[in-house]
C-alpha cells in the first residue's frame, strides 16, 4: 500500500495533474449542484446559470487552494474572464471539428484534453502568477 500511496504522492507533486484531478471535482460538483435545482423544480436555463455561478466560485477557491496554492480572492475577475476565454476555444474548437463531420460527442471528446491545458496554462499565467509552493 505504500508503493501506491508514494506513487500517487509524486503524481499529485505534478500541478498540471492536481489540475486534472481538481477539474474532476469540480464537474462532479457542478453537476451535483445543477441537478439539485432541477430536482428542487427550477427551469433547466436557471438551473444551469446558478449552477454555473456557484461552480465558477467552487472552481476558484479549489483551484486556488489546491493547485495553484493561492488564496487571493481580487483574482476572482482574471479567473472569469480566463472562463470566458476557455468557453470561446472550446465552442470554436468544436465548431471547427463538427464542420469536418464529427458528431459534439466525439469533438467534444476530442477537445477535453487540449482545452484543459489551455485553461491551465491561462489561470497559471495570468491568474495565479504567483510561484506555487507545494504544502509540507
Amino acid at each position: 500500500m505504500n508503493f501506491i500511496t508514494d506513487i500517487i504522492r509524486r503524481l499529485l507533486r505534478i500541478q498540471f495533474i492536481r489540475f486534472l484531478v481538481v477539474g474532476g471535482v469540480n464537474t462532479l460538483f457542478g453537476y451535483a449542484v445543477f441537478a439539485l435545482f432541477i430536482f428542487l423544480g427550477l427551469h433547466y436555463s436557471l438551473a444551469i446559470l446558478l449552477a454555473t455561478v456557484l461552480g465558477v466560485l467552487f472552481n476558484f477557491q479549489t483551484y486556488g487552494r489546491f493547485v495553484f496554492y493561492d488564496k487571493r480572492f481580487r483574482l476572482i475577475v482574471p479567473f472569469v474572464l480566463v472562463y470566458v476565454v476557455y468557453y470561446l476555444v472550446y465552442v470554436s474548437g468544436l465548431a471547427a471539428l463538427k464542420r469536418v463531420g464529427l458528431d459534439d460527442y466525439v469533438a467534444g471528446a476530442i477537445l477535453a484534453v487540449p482545452v484543459a491545458f489551455v485553461a491551465f496554462t491561462l489561470n497559471k499565467r495570468f491568474v495565479f502568477t504567483k510561484k506555487a509552493r507545494l504544502p509540507t
